[in-house]
């Protein structure tokens, strides 16, 4: 961690009924007032953005992150309460409401300025202009493992300790002893010498005549008390007990159900439409035509989806009614063989001299890898409750982003920002589709139209049929291996780069490197998806080095070990992967063993995979995964994470094949686009290692690698060398012994 993420800013402070407000971050100028009054009932004391005290000395972090069963906002609070110095029986959270004022510049301080080197002096200031840019990016995203590694880091953290130091000041003051002798302890300030004690809350009025510290210090990993604990997650109990209250569980007086079905191919829109005879149904109140979609109003959402199905209509036709799964590979393929052919692709990383390492090789091996669309099939359904009237508008959703669906709401309706209000409610799933407005933009369109109260509910073929997916995506290889086993050139190119522009880079020593892209756009709309392009880049990339060892005569784990020699935190995450699923035991005929290992979100991940080979069937036995997150904050939360992640991987590994036909998705539900059920996932184990690196992230760093060591397990048991995924393209009811053949 650089010198400068230990310090933040709380600049200003004043006194609001009773209440201690304090601004956080922005210089010049005090924001109290406006946060106050956003966060605050009562006499209860703001203590920075993130922190509030009430006179029973309850603390509450207010959380800039939304949850979506990722347990963040719990992770979130034991950061805040263990630099605070707060009892975590003390402890509660809420929200941040979905306001300008509460645009998350931590968590985009955190992704854009992590390695910085800034001045202590100047520290307000650039922590004031990221403000600034977080409002007019609309930034109050829940994604990308920003929330501990970012927000938590570089926001909350900061705002606990020099709230902390407040406290301490104001009790000094107050009983007129010098600062030194005072500690806080357990949601207290204590007296070491004479053994007074009082609570937090005691000295908010002081405290808020005070200049806050912008470089508060803050504790050394040894002297948490929180962090790094598995305390019991805030959203648990309410989800056990059904009280939790999701998106899809919104209800407002007068509300009516809408049931909405999208033109088929994206692009289209509605050409034609009957709809009299769906309209003269029982409880049907309206049906509302929007460009590319047709939705029917009425009393239930069965009445509205049965009334759906009796609209006739046809939609426009567009240029890419005939594209197909097939036709869009093939164009890949053109692209990439043109971009190789012309030199006209941009670089990710060229390093070495590229000819000079394939023309002295003694074998190159190439191959192509490729991974279908994605959708993300979250449990809970798209949904959003609406009301539109006099000029307004109120949203009822589960969101990744608040502020921005605010933003997207108000300029759908052209109305004023300030006129929409949101109400954010967990999230059954996210996994980056609930970042995108659609679903919402959608229902306050609706209500507009209908003039009454709207739920919005999408079925899972209107999900699965109209996502934004991850995208489609080959990848060429080339690796140069000299006579002594050596890999000493390394060519990649694909299409399309998204984020992080890291995800395709290697940690291997190769003398010699060209990682680069060129661009192959679909009509398909594309989305982030859980790890985003280190899904796809950590399957390419870790399935070939595996191929390559493979062709060398190396054990792959041995190939990998040799080649970091210069990466001690990647080699300890790797060797203890392989120590703890006992890598280089003797397997029975029919299982086979994969490792990978994959740097994502500043975390590094190895995973090892057993399979076995049943009826010709591939089934996963075991999962043994270690990461290096530099600091668990929550360990339990962080292995419930690697679970997920896992487990998601494996979906789209086994299963996860978006097809297009004639321009549309071929999928629609479950029976057609499957997920690992509850039988069908494997033993995993999770080993944490705390390097006291750089903290890293824990919802996506899971996913990335299972899917290369699943693959590279199958070529273990099968011979079988899987470049295109899913599985279920492959038929293993017979043994295939060379590694080129691909079905």
């Amino acid at each position: 961690m650089g010198k400068w993420t230990r310090r933040g800013v709380i600049t200003s402070g004043v006194l609001v009924g009773g209440a201690l407000a304090v601004g956080v971050a922005l210089r010049p100028g005090n924001r109290a007032l406006k946060l106050a009054g956003l966060v605050t009932q009562d006499e209860e004391v703001l203590v920075s953005t993130w922190v509030k005290i009430d006179p029973n000395n309850k603390v509450t972090a207010i959380v800039a992150h939304s949850e979506m069963g990722q347990g963040a906002q719990t992770a979130l609070t034991q950061m805040l309460a263990d630099e605070l110095d707060a009892h975590w029986d003390d402890v509660a959270f809420m929200e941040a409401p979905a306001d300008p004022a509460y645009a998350n510049w931590a968590m985009g301080k955190g992704y854009v300025l992590a390695d910085a080197q800034i001045p202590e002096a100047l520290v307000p200031t650039v922590d004031g202009a990221m403000l600034q840019v977080a409002k007019q990016m609309r930034l109050q995203v829940t994604g990308g493992s920003l929330s501990v590694r970012a927000t938590g880091v570089y926001g909350v953290r900061v705002a606990g300790a020099a709230a902390r130091e407040m406290l301490l000041n104001a009790a000094a003051e107050e009983w007129s002893t010098p600062v030194a002798d005072l500690d806080a302890v357990d949601t207290h300030i204590v007296n070491r010498k004479t053994g007074e004690k009082a609570p937090f809350a005691q000295f908010a009025q002081r405290a808020g005549q005070m200049t806050p510290s912008s470089t508060p210090t803050l504790k050394k990993t040894s002297e948490f008390k929180i962090m790094g604990q598995s305390v019991p997650r805030f959203d648990i109990p309410s989800k056990v007990d059904g009280t939790a209250q999701f998106g899809i569980d919104a209800q407002v007086q007068g509300m009516k159900y809408a049931a909405i079905k999208m033109a088929p191919v994206f692009g289209a829109s509605i050409a034609t439409i009957e709809a009299s005879a769906a309209q003269r149904l029982p409880g049907v109140v309206k049906v509302v035509e929007l460009d590319n979609a047709v939705a029917v109003v009425a009393d239930g959402y069965w009445q509205a989806s049965q009334a759906l199905k009796q609209v006739d209509v046809t939609w426009s036709t567009t240029a890419n009614d005939g594209v197909n799964s097939d036709t869009l590979f093939a164009q890949f393929e053109r692209d990439l063989d043109h971009a190789i052919s012309t030199s006209e692709s941009t670089a990710d990383v060229e390093q070495g001299v590229l000819g000079e390492a394939f023309d002295k090789a003694d074998k190159v091996i190439e191959a192509t890898y490729r991974v279908p669309f994605l959708a993300h099939t979250c449990m809970e359904p798209m949904n959003t409750t609406a009301v539109v009237a006099n000029g307004a508008c109120e949203v009822w959703v589960g969101t990744q982003n608040p502020l921005g669906f605010r933003h997207e709401v108000a300029d759908a309706l052209g109305i004023d920002f300030e006129q929409v209000t949101l109400h954010q409610h967990f999230m059954g799933g996210g996994f980056g589709r609930r970042s995108i407005a659609d679903p919402t933009i959608q229902a306050a369109l609706i209500a507009k139209d209908a003039g009454v109260p709207v739920k919005l509910i999408w079925s899972r073929e209107e999900d699965v049929r109209h996502d934004h997916y991850r995208p489609a995506v080959a990848s060429k290889f080339r690796a140069a291996v000299s006579a002594s086993g050596e890999i000493t050139g390394w060519d990649n190119i694909y299409h399309d780069k998204h984020e992080p522009a890291e995800a395709p880079v290697i940690p291997y020593s190769v003398a010699a490197q060209k990682i680069h892209h060129t661009s192959s756009p679909t009509h398909v709309p594309f989305g982030p998806w859980r790890s985003v392009d280190h899904s796809q880049h950590g399957y390419f990339t870790e399935a070939f080095f595996d191929e390559v060892a493979t062709a060398t005569g190396k054990d792959p784990y041995q190939l990998r070990r040799q080649m970091l020699a210069d990466k001690p935190r990647h080699l300890a995450v790797l060797d203890l992967a392989a120590k703890q699923a006992d890598w280089g035991e003797s397997l029975p005929e029919g299982r086979g063993r994969g490792i990978s290992l994959q740097e994502s979100f500043w975390s590094i991940v190895a995973q090892v995979v057993d399979v076995s080979l049943v009826d010709g069937q591939i089934k996963v036995d075991r999962v043994v995964c270690a990461i290096d997150p530099g600091f668990a904050v929550s360990p339990n939360g962080l292995t419930a994470q690697m679970e997920s992640g896992i487990n998601y991987g494996l979906t789209a590994a086994l299963y996860g094949d978006i097809r297009i036909e004639n321009g549309a998705v071929a999928q629609s539900n479950f029976h057609d686009y499957k997920a690992v059920r509850m039988h069908e996932s494997p033993l995993i184990e999770t080993y944490i290692i705390n390097s006291g690196a750089r903290w890293g992230g824990a919802g996506e760093p899971g996913t990335p690698g299972v899917a290369p060591a699943l693959t590279n397990a199958v070529y273990a048991a099968t011979g079988t060398r899987v470049r295109h995924l899913p599985l279920t393209n492959y038929d293993f009811n017979f043994r295939i012994t060379e590694p080129e053949e691909v079905i």
